[in-house]
């Protein structure tokens, strides 16, 4: 029987404030096979966080991109919790899962991304433990060209009139698909073109079951511990 990989989605969003060092630990705690986060480029640095603005994981307001980079650093992510940045969640990590790079902006994220992880890989991070996702396939591509070693995943909301044939021109190796958006038709395109096929955001255990018994590789949770129940 394959591996369903279990995904801890933002960390363990379920459990923990997400995109936040705490997170990664406790989804790690909880048996992850692999993490998630969300990363935006700000004044050179690239933190983990999903939305644009601030107000929704912090105690901040405003636009991230508008908010100077020391003041970011001083907020409060949940329980405690700073924004964290790219490098310090690799080190958190330290190999112990995988991990899935979601490119949130478009203004050179792709490219100092890239740049780090081709540092952690020269250090001895096993390339098969990164994912570098988006929504965004043109950076996806750009990412591609930047790093071709690093595996990429096109992220999907929807079904294209190709199924999963955008994320096989592209050379990906996975499909993230929306658990709204998901059938056995698009996973078995998906599939017979070489690729994976991941699902977010999978919570309740009947949608898990109905995702292992559909074929999927894999999907993204808040509640780690569902998925390997």
């Amino acid at each position: 029987m394959k591996e369903f990989l279990c995904i801890g989605h933002r960390g363990a969003r379920g459990h923990a404030p997400e995109n936040t060092l705490l997170g990664f630990d406790t989804a790690i705690a909880l048996g992850a096979h692999w993490v998630e986060c969300d990363v935006q480029l700000h004044s050179g640095e690239l933190l983990l966080m999903h939305d644009l603005r601030l107000e929704r994981t912090t105690n901040g307001r405003g636009r991230l991109d508008e908010t100077p980079l020391d003041a970011l650093r001083r907020l409060d992510a949940g329980q405690g919790q700073p924004i964290p940045t790219l490098q310090e969640a690799l080190d958190l990590i330290d190999q112990r899962v995988g991990i899935n790079v979601e490119l949130k902006t478009w203004n050179g994220c792709a490219a100092a991304v890239a740049r780090v992880l081709r540092e952690y890989v020269a250090q001895g991070w096993p390339t098969e433990k990164l994912l570098v996702s988006s929504f965004h396939l043109p950076e996806l591509y750009e990412f591609r060209q930047l790093a071709p070693e690093i595996p990429v995943g096109a992220l999907l909301c929807g079904v294209p009139l190709d199924w999963a044939g955008c994320a096989a021109e592209l050379g990906a190796s996975t499909l993230n698909l929306s658990d709204e958006f998901v059938d056995e038709r698009i996973v078995a395109d998906a599939q017979a073109r070489g690729l994976k096929v991941y699902v977010y955001t999978v919570n309740h255990p009947a949608e898990i079951a109905r995702m292992r018994a559909m074929g999927v590789d894999g999907v993204f949770t808040d509640y780690p511990e569902r998925v390997l129940a």
